[in-house]
Order: structure tokens, then sequence, then C-alpha cells
């Protein structure tokens, strides 16, 4: 059986995902750019959760990829950053 999963559906799932590591969930927000390389999203937390996304040994960062690029169905660049880092 074949699923397809929509950009939508595959945004709720990380943005699921993520709620669920991190202390501040009301702070995450995942942005979606098209560069020239691809797809890049951009995973906003707060200063204090970006230590739990990244995981020891950046192994929860490393799984978070990956489950990502099955989602999608292709490779997608994704970059963690602190909430109050300049947009």
């Amino acid at each position: 059986m074949i699923v397809f999963i929509t950009n939508d559906d595959w945004r709720r799932i990380i943005i699921s995902i993520v709620k669920g590591i991190v202390d501040n969930p009301e702070e995450v927000v995942i942005t979606e750019k098209e560069g020239r390389r691809g797809t890049t999203l951009e995973v906003r937390v707060h200063p204090e959760d970006i230590g739990k996304v990244i995981g020891r040994n950046g192994r929860t960062a490393k799984a978070l990829r990956t489950v990502i690029s099955a989602l999608a169905g292709r490779n997608i660049r994704v970059d963690l950053i602190e909430a109050d880092e300049a947009r």
C-alpha cells in the first residue's frame, strides 16, 4: 500500500514531534524556505530547548532530519535555530 503525505501532513507531524521534545512547545515555529540548493526547514525553539532538540552528540537532530526526509520523500535540509536569533 502506498500512502501519499502532503506538505501540510508532514509539517504537522514534525511540529508534533518537536513540541513533544521541548519544554516550551508554544515557541516552536517551523518555516520552509526554497533556495537554489532545495528546501530548507528552519525549526525555531526556545533557547533553553535547543539542546533537547539537538540531543546528545546530535542524535536527536539526526533522527529528526531522517524522519523529515522520509516523510517528505526527498532530501530536505533542517536548520535548528534558537527563537531569539535574528530572522
